[in-house]
């Protein structure tokens, strides 16, 4: 009798690593197992599991000023309401991907 592959895990596409943190926490609990197997079974890196997300502390101001400005100058669009929250003072972009129109190409 032939022996078979070993099967890997796949990662779950539809899960956001948040609630698959979850699951390996509540899988853990319930089967008083280690971190290892639930990762390995939903193909989730530990280090992933280990690393706390971190919340952006005026992320909810400015999500409140963008909605001001969006309120005030109904249509204007992204760049020039970019524009806006620069001029007051906000950052608008933090990866370097362009929300006011930066570099292209």
């Amino acid at each position: 009798m032939p022996l078979l592959p070993p099967l890997k895990a796949h990662r779950i596409p539809h899960l956001s690593p948040a609630r698959r943190r979850g699951f390996v926490e509540h899988v853990q609990t319930v089967l008083k197992i280690s971190e290892r197997r639930p990762c390995k079974a939903l193909g989730q890196h530990r280090s992933t599991q280990r690393k706390l997300p971190r919340g952006k502390g005026d992320e909810a101001a400015l999500v409140a000023e963008l909605i001001e400005l969006a309120r005030t100058y109904g249509r204007y669009g992204y760049r020039k309401v970019a524009a806006l929250l620069e001029a007051a003072g906000w950052l608008s972009t933090t990866s370097g991907s362009s929300a006011s129109g930066g570099r292209r190409g």
